[in-house]
Formats: structure tokens, sequence, C-alpha cells
């Protein structure tokens, strides 16, 4: 069981967190962002990518060979509540929920991480999980609470009404992170795929500048980090870069097509 969250530790700080993406659950990819010392936390891309119950303590398991290293899942819409609690209870200890809506879909969220306290407010009880050393109580419960009230709840503005709403969701007091997603954003406003149009980068530039107001982080996803400068300008110290599958796909198209040109094919 991990003791620590790396990624509260670093926002709680005020420093700079550093991810990367994984669509594998295999555990040794996770072992190899922990030996190559760079990354905060692994995003584990469960809204895309198939997995199941073993394979998610697994990844939990490799994880825990890293004093340095953290994690996040990002879940699915439905069912949210069923598999925060799976997640968590695994080893995964933050967040990151798709398809947020409207200050209604935050809440829901909200109470998907956070313990059924009156301070907390939240739906997650005692539980026999790997997080809780299987045997309840492995932990004290009042340890369980404030592991589980540590866990970094991160959301998804990617809907117009979000966007909209985006001062009642962070008014909660209770979200951690946020991050604009262009493709989502630009579907629910008629413009697919225009990432650049004035809209939309609109759009990013009110969801980054309204959370850094109001005291909540901005995390940005980058396929390089040269393309880090102009949201370090607006102030994001928050990134996840890359992934597994986008950059074997990369290593495929720039190798292929170089071997190919050098055999004349």
């Amino acid at each position: 069981m991990k003791e620590r969250n790396v990624l509260r530790d670093l926002i709680r700080e005020g420093k700079p967190t550093i991810g990367t993406h994984l669509f594998s659950q295999w555990p040794g990819m996770v072992e190899l962002v922990g030996y190559s010392g760079t990354m905060d936390y692994i995003e584990f891309s469960g809204q895309y990518a198939p997995y199941d119950l073993f394979s998610l303590e697994n990844f939990g398991r490799a994880l825990d060979i890293f004093d340095h290293l953290s994690a996040m899942m990002k879940l699915d819409q439905e069912p949210r509540t069923y598999l925060a609690e799976r997640a968590v209870g695994s080893g995964i200890q933050n967040l990151l929920f798709a398809e947020i809506r409207n200050l209604d879909d935050a809440k829901e969220a909200i109470a998907a991480i956070k313990p059924t306290t009156p301070e907390h407010g939240g739906r997650v009880g005692a539980a026999s999980t790997r997080d809780n050393a299987y045997v309840h109580p492995g932990l004290s419960l009042q340890e369980f609470v404030r592991r589980r009230s540590e866990g970094v709840l991160a959301l998804m503005i990617e809907k117009k009404t979000a966007v909209e709403q985006l001062e009642e969701i962070l008014g909660t007091g209770k979200i951690d992170m946020v991050q604009f997603g262009a493709a989502d954003y630009s579907m629910t406003v008629g413009l697919p795929g225009e990432y650049t149009h004035p809209k939309i980068k609109e759009a990013e530039r009110y969801t980054i500048d309204t959370a850094i107001k109001m005291g909540v982080r901005p995390r940005v996803e980058l396929s390089r980090w040269e393309d880090a400068q102009p949201y370090i300008d607006m102030g994001v110290i928050d990134f996840c870069i890359g992934s597994d599958v986008g950059s074997f796909y990369e290593y495929c198209k720039d190798q292929g097509e170089g071997i190919a040109k050098a055999l004349g094919k």
C-alpha cells in the first residue's frame, strides 16, 4: 500500500506536476516510467483502454515500488461511482472524471471520491480493498478516511455547458484540478476538430484563467514538452505529456517511413 500521495503533496506545496499517460496495464510499463525518474504520476487512461480488476491491482502494486510516483485514472462517465471505488481501492489514489456537463455532474464526482463523513460529504464507506490491506480495518478507520480524503479530484471541462457553469463547479471548493478538453468542446459548439478556432481557444483560455483565479490547478495535455511555453506564460504548472500508444505510433511511422525510403519501397 502506498502511504504517500505524491500528487497531493506537490499540489499542497504549490509545486509543478508532470505526468504521462498509459493505455497499457502491463506493470512493466509502470516500472519503466518509475525508473525514468522524471514523472510525478501516471495517468491510466481507463476511459479508452481495456482493463480488468486484477490488472488494476497489479498496476497499483507496481506503483508501490517507487516513492516518487503516484497515479491517476481517467474514468468513464458511467458508472463513475463504481469505477472510482475500484480504482482507488486498487491503489490508484487520484481520479480524473470525464464528460462533466454541469454542476450536478461535478457533485456526483465529488461524492464518488470523498469519504462518507459530515466533513467530506461523499459516498465512500469503509472497504476491505487493497488500499485498506484487504482486512477491514487493515488501517485504523481514521487513517482510511484521511487517505481517501487526500485523493486528488480532477475534472474534464469539455462541454459547452460545463464551461458556462465553470464558476459554479469550481465554487464547490472540492475540485483540485481541471483540464479543458478541446476535442469534446469543439463538438458541443458545432466546430468538431477545429481546435485553433477563436471560439475554442477563447474557451480554453477562460477555463485556465478562471481556474487560476479560483485557486484550482489547470492541467494541460501535450504531445511534446516544447509546446508548453504558451501555457506556462498563462500560469499553468501542471502538465501531462505524451502516451505509450502515441509514442509507439510516432516511432513506427518515422522509422517505418525511413527504412522504406532506404529500401526504395
